[in-house]
């Protein structure tokens, strides 16, 4: 019989330790930046509620801005995301793409709803959130560029369609505000959302054939 590979125990346990290390150091950002704000909580308070030294957290996080960032992270491509964007990546035609624009939207926001409402909430005018969300919209405009480039490179698009128009318009309506405004604000329920942002996107960008076949994917 082997014998165990100590080396990849000990490595194993270690990565398991970190991990620990970070998800203590992140509920500690989470309730504090919740209950305190951003810009009045600490390093040093994060350190303590987490049980560490503030080195670690510098060590795991960098600074309060790169916490806020990995809870954003974490929230926004949790599970609901990563189903959505494999479905997303099962498909081959660009409209059924765009449209699945929806799904991914929906996942998205809802992820965030889920495990950021307070925090986002108490932390509503934190410059630190403000440049946060600010990154978060370049990397959602760019994670959505090739849909665009692959509809228009198939000749799909809405006749008199610019690419940049088309790329402002699906950034626009998957965006988080109008999320909010309709499943928050107004009570649609999320398949509600969903469908009618599948619709919205079909005909506000493309030619439109294939659509049918959205619907029955969903």
């Amino acid at each position: 019989m082997k014998a165990p590979d100590k080396r990849r125990y000990r490595s194993d346990t270690r990565s398991e330790a970190a991990e620990r290390t970070r998800a203590r150091i992140l509920h500690a950002g989470k309730v504090l930046f919740s209950r305190k704000g951003i810009d009045a909580t600490t390093v040093a308070q994060i350190a303590e509620r987490a049980g560490v030294s503030e080195p670690t957290v510098y060590a795991v996080v960098k600074s309060k801005a790169g916490l806020l960032h990995a809870l954003m992270h974490d929230a926004i491509f949790g599970p609901r995301f990563k189903e959505a964007h494999q479905k997303l990546e099962g498909l081959s035609d660009p409209v059924q793409r765009v449209a699945m624009s929806a799904h991914v939207a929906r996942a998205i926001y809802e992820g965030e709803s889920a495990e950021l409402s307070l925090l986002m909430k108490s932390a509503a005018f934190s410059p630190e959130l403000r440049k946060a969300n600010q990154s978060f919209e370049a990397l959602r405009r760019e994670m959505q560029r090739e849909r665009i480039d692959a509809l228009f490179a198939a000749k799909r698009a809405r006749k008199g369609l610019t690419k940049e128009a088309a790329a402002t318009l699906l950034w626009m309506f998957t965006s988080r505000e109008v999320y909010h405004k309709l499943v928050h604000e107004s009570g649609w329920a999320p398949d509600e959302f969903q469908a009618w942002l599948e619709r919205t996107l079909i005909d506000a960008l493309t030619d439109g054939f294939g659509a049918d076949r959205v619907a029955a994917d969903r």
